[in-house]
């Protein structure tokens, strides 16, 4: 029969084996870390106010934006300044994306092969503005650790983008807080693994219903004296929009 002090030792290392054990259940895998963040970015609809800077070594400009979305499917954004830009509007559906320009008074279509492309001469591209690719969908996710970034302890993941994804970055490396599942760094990288673009987020407010960042830094790495500042001012999630509010129609009296 078992002495009282070696049943108590079993007892003990067994709790501990089942503490262990489920700890490691309890992980969660990359993709998983991933999902939680874009879900908190995004929420299932979303209205914000925002203010882009565009800084350039011998000069800089701001533009105001309003900006809707609903899921990832569908996106508006309303340039409410400057004077010159003012009621231009870029509607995003599905896989389409157009933008009205009401100087001319003409709905232009965006190709695919445009979202890429600058967005309104910022560092950000259109596709960062409108989301069309996903970091949960197009990429495959790698776990590659924890990392401790300007103060808060992150995830670091590493996407790879999928053989048929939409995609044209050759990687992005991500930093994603362990606490509140914030996007708090990110890396992006061309076909040819050279370093193109460092994301930086920082100045975490309570923001509707959650805590996010709301100032984000997009710089350049061989462009320098050069960033695009992204402020958030207002933004509030899951409040009912209608699917019809992002039509051409809406495009032109959108307010």
């Amino acid at each position: 029969m078992l002495s009282k002090s070696i049943r108590r030792r079993i007892l003990l290392f067994s709790l501990a084996f089942a503490s262990v054990t489920l700890s490691f259940g309890q992980e969660l895998t990359a993709k998983e870390i991933v999902k939680k963040s874009d879900d908190k970015a995004r929420g299932q609809t979303s209205r914000a106010e925002m203010t882009m800077t565009i800084v350039r070594p011998d000069w800089s400009r701001s533009i105001s934006m309003k900006m809707w979305s609903k899921t990832s499917e569908y996106s508006m954004i309303y340039i409410t300044a400057p004077a010159k830009e003012k009621g231009q509007v870029f509607l995003k559906r599905q896989n389409d994306m157009w933008n009205w320009v009401p100087s001319i008074e003409r709905i232009i279509k965006v190709p695919p092969s445009m979202m890429m492309q600058s967005w309104m001469g910022s560092d950000f591209t259109n596709d960062d503005l409108v989301k069309e690719s996903s970091i949960v969908v197009d990429y495959n996710q790698i776990l590659l650790g924890k990392e401790t970034v300007r103060g808060q302890a992150c995830y670091k993941i590493q996407l790879d983008p999928l053989p048929d994804a939409p995609v044209t970055w050759g990687k992005v490396i991500t930093w994603i807080t362990v606490d509140g599942f914030n996007q708090w760094k990110a890396e992006y990288y061309d076909e040819d693994m050279v370093l193109v673009n460092v994301m930086n987020a920082s100045e975490i407010k309570h923001m509707g219903d959650r805590d996010i960042p709301t100032h984000l830094e997009m710089i350049p790495q061989n462009k320098k004296g050069q960033k695009t500042v992204l402020d958030t001012q207002f933004i509030e999630f899951n409040k009912p929009i209608s699917e019809s509010f992002f039509s051409q129609q809406n495009m032109k009296r959108v307010l």
